[in-house]
Parts: C-alpha cells; structure tokens; sequence
C-alpha cells in the first residue's frame, strides 16, 4: 500500500547543489534560545510567548555574514516537550546546545545533548548571557566534561562559541562556525524531483484552515501539488515562508507554512508529493484505518468483549479517574500535555484523555464533556460563542491555560484530591466492664472504670472479650453519675452505651480511639 510513495534511489552526483543547514536550538528552558535566535533575526519573538516560554516550534532562515543562507529550527526547552523537541533533533543538520554561562549544565541541557548524540548529528555550543556579572563560561566548559563533550579549548573536538543574546556579543563567530560545520559536511540536495518533508508544526486555524509547518527536506514543493502528510492529504494552496510572505515554491532546507490540507497533521509526519487524488485518498485511507486499529488495541476500541470489560471493572475498582477533555492550538503541545497528564496518575487515580484535538472548542465536545462528566481545557484556544453557551447550560467547566507548567500543576493538585486520605489511629484509653444495667428507655449501660487515659464522647470504641475484638463501633452516652461527660479521665468510673450494640458483659475492655484523616498529595 505505501509501496513507491517515498522513492528511496538515490539522487544522481550531477542533480546535487548545496542546501542551507538545518540548525537546531536545545536548551534548557529559560537559557535564553529563543533570545538568541531573535537576536540573529532581529525581529522579537520572546515577547509574544507566554511566560517567556517557548511551546511551538518556530522555523526562519537567516543570512550568515558570508551571505549563505542557514535554517533555525526553535524547539522548546521544557521537559514536557521531549517528543518535540526528538523531533527537532530529527530533521536537523546542526544542534546548537544553548548553555546560560551563569546557569550551568541543567536536565534538559542532558537531554539535548542524547537527542543530539541520538540523532548523530554534530554538536556545536552556544554559552550565552556571558553579559551578566555572574557568568561562569569556564564552569559551564567544564560540567560539559561530565557528559562527553569536550570543546575546542580544552583540547576536544565541538567548536564552542560565547555569546550575549542581549548585547549581540559573539553572534557573527557563531554564524560562521555554523557555515563552516555546514562545508565540511557538504550538504547537498536535489532540487529537481518532487517535493519531501517533515511536519514540523501544524495547527488549525480559524480563518485558514488546517495549516502545517513544512520543513522541505529534498527536491521542490509547489503550489498545486498534491501532498500527503500522515493520514491527511491536501492540495497545497498556498505556501507563506518564515517572513509571512506568499510564495511559489520552495526548495530543500526551506521552512514554509503549507495550507490546504483536509485536516490537520501530526507534527513529525512524513509530507510527500504524490501523483494523483486517488493516490492520496487511498494511502491516506489505509492510514487512517492502521491508526484507527492502534488506536483501538490500545484503548479497548469499542469491540471490547463483556469478559474484558468485566476483568476492566474488577481490576479498576478502586481506580478513580478525572476525565478531561483537551483542545490545543498546535498538535505539538496537544501530544505533550497528553504525555505530562499521562504521567501523574498512580494505581488509585488517574487523568482519562477522552479527547485530544487541536483547533477552538467546539459545541460537540462540550457534549462529550457532559455526557462523560469531564472538564474541558483550552490550551492557547477558546470556545467557540455556541459552545460557551452550551457548556454553561450543561454546568460543563471549561478551564483555560496558556502555560503548560500551570496545566500540569493544576491537574495534579486536582487528582491529589481525589487521593482517598489515608486514616491514622490515635488511642485515647481505656476502659473495663464493672457490672451492667438495664435502664429504662435507653437499655443496656455498662458501668465501667478508667483504666489509663481518657474516654470521650462521639469517639471511636471497640469492645475486646477474652484478647478478641467483638464490635467497632462509636459511644452513644457517656455519663458521670447522672450527669453527661464530655470526658472521663484514668480512674474514674463512668456508665456507657453504645450505638447499635448491646451484648457487652461484666470483665470487658473498652478500647477508646480517634481516628484522624490524612490527606495524601501525588
């Protein structure tokens, strides 16, 4: 079915010209990538992302002072980004390692530099924020010894650069080393053949549609051309580069925003040209039905038998689940809050994803959210008038969030809630039957003594006869004389009944208790 989509023959030495390198910027959050990108585009970014965080992938070209053209690929630095981020580090020529000089080595500065060994590709560092008071390049230089990468100055092989994304310092050298490590690698392309590509990014937008970030890795990509992408296809209607220009084609290495697919694709698919609609109907079909099964096998589908969904029951007993359902503006971050809340859970409560979908919220899922008793999040996306209304009849919630950080703590503190708090004893005293009375209107009391400690009202007492315990239960009275006690203390005697039992005698202890309730957080 997929045979001949992707033609793996290699290109002809003679069709092969020089490409612009895919770069790569990894980091830990807050580093300081995306300054340091804007600072090599000029244009600013950072002020549009909230809380200065980066959650989409962002893809731009940018001239290097010999005039060369190099391709900056911008991947998030926060953990819940890793499967982004893996794929960042797929499609990439370079890795440029971001390191903050009064920072350090840091989890997922690690990370970077796995995806980077992973994806075999060479590794040049960045040291930036070397304007600060506090910088330390030599610690950073050093930290790196622990995890195999030994730069340039202390006799190892990566090229390592300090920058300033603020004063603009060191920027040219690390352009240049960048061009340099792009020669020695001889990076070459066909042009000539149809266009093939990596999903970078893809959202859905209000006015246009299914929109994709497509980086073209060989030959050319038109306008008109039939594409397929994962278990979507699409004639390509418009192509808009990095500058939000419109553009004809675009060549190998080039970022560009594809529009006219019929839904929206998973970041990291494969975009390939194919011949015909039928073609692309009829992979994308076969597809879509593989997914569908996967899907199926994973989640029980809904051709579960009656024994599995019992054995399901009976397993899940004590399992409370939070059903959510979870709207997002880019597949990426729609995949990476899946992957955090799936995380959180344990054995007793966990998030059940009833729907992950990018694009506004819409009156159906409002529907599903009720009929499912789940709550809604909008990750950087609203609902739609209709659907507002409809959730406020239905008393549906919808919760909205714009930084992954929050969403992840919110769900937790939500499901830690759920937790059933655990019960600790506290033994107050006790007691030993004296004799028994028969009182009228009230029945059997027993007339006992203190032995050590207290016995209160409304507490919890179990009766022991001969070392065995033969009821739990609570004080209905407790009495000092005719009076009613709150408390009777070590050697006092008292009368007592109990609720819903009567069958006590002569020489039984009373064990007096207090249980407290502990609440666990996950």
């Amino acid at each position: 079915m997929e045979e001949g989509l992707t033609s793996d023959e290699p290109d002809l030495e003679e069709d092969l010209d020089p490409r612009p390198p895919v770069v790569t910027i990894m980091g830990h959050v807050d580093h300081g990538k995306t300054s340091l990108l804007d600072a090599i585009r000029k244009e600013n970014v950072v002020e549009g992302e909230a809380g200065g965080i980066t959650q989409h992938i962002g893809a731009y070209q940018v001239a290097s002072p010999s005039g060369d053209m190099i391709t900056f690929i911008d991947t998030p630095g926060h953990a819940a980004f890793t499967s982004m981020r893996a794929r960042g580090a797929k499609v990439t020529d370079i890795v440029v390692l971001v390191v903050a000089a009064d920072d350090g080595v840091m989890p997922q500065t690690i990370e970077a530099i796995q995806h980077a060994k992973a994806a075999g590709v060479p590794l040049i560092l960045a040291i930036n924020k070397i304007d600060k008071p506090d910088a330390n390049p030599q610690r950073v230089r050093t930290e790196l010894l622990q995890h195999d990468i030994q730069v340039e100055s202390m006799g190892g092989e990566t090229l390592e650069f300090e920058v300033s994304a603020k004063t603009g310092d060191g920027l040219p050298d690390l352009l240049e080393g960048l061009q340099l490590q792009a020669e020695i690698m001889n990076l070459r392309a066909n042009e000539k053949r149809d266009g093939e590509g990596t999903v970078i990014e893809a959202k859905l937008d209000r006015g246009r549609g299914p929109v994709a970030t497509v980086l073209v890795q060989r030959g050319t990509l038109f306008t008109g051309d039939i594409v397929v992408a994962g278990a979507e296809w699409g004639r390509v209607r418009a192509l808009i580069d990095d500058q939000g220009e419109n553009i004809q084609y675009a060549g190998p290495s080039v970022p560009v925003e594809v529009l006219g697919f019929n839904g929206t694709p998973d970041a990291g698919d494969r975009v390939v040209v194919v011949p015909s609609e039928a073609r692309a109907r009829e992979v994308t079909e076969y597809r879509a039905r593989t997914k569908r099964e996967r899907q199926n096998a994973r989640t029980g589908g809904a051709n579960r038998s009656l024994v599995d969904m019992m054995r399901d029951l009976k397993e899940g007993a004590g399992r409370k689940e939070l059903p959510v359902l979870i709207k997002g503006d880019v597949q990426g971050s729609v995949e990476a809050i899946s992957g955090a809340l799936e995380k959180i859970g344990n054995d007793e409560v966990s998030a059940r994803i009833l729907l992950a979908g990018v694009g506004g919220i819409t009156e159906s899922d409002v529907t599903l959210a009720q009929a499912s008793k789940a709550f809604v999040i909008g990750f950087n996306v609203r609902a739609h008038k209709e659907a507002r209304e409809a959730a406020e009849r239905a008393g549906v919630e919808i919760r909205y969030y714009n930084i992954i950080y929050d969403l992840v703590d919110d769900i937790k503190a939500t499901l830690s809630g759920m937790l059933s708090p655990t019960l600790r004893e506290e033994r107050l005293g006790e007691a030993f039957i004296q004799e028994i009375f028969e009182v009228s209107k009230v029945g059997k009391v027993a007339g006992c003594r203190v032995s050590d400690g207290v016995v209160e009202r409304g507490a919890h007492v179990r009766l022991i006869r001969d070392s065995v315990v033969i009821h739990e239960g609570k004080l209905k009275t407790l009495k000092r004389f005719k009076d009613d006690a709150k408390e009777v203390t070590s050697g006092q005697d008292c009368g007592m009944a109990f609720e819903n039992f009567e069958n006590m005698r002569a020489g039984d202890i009373i064990e007096c208790y207090r249980v407290e309730e502990i609440r666990r957080t996950l």
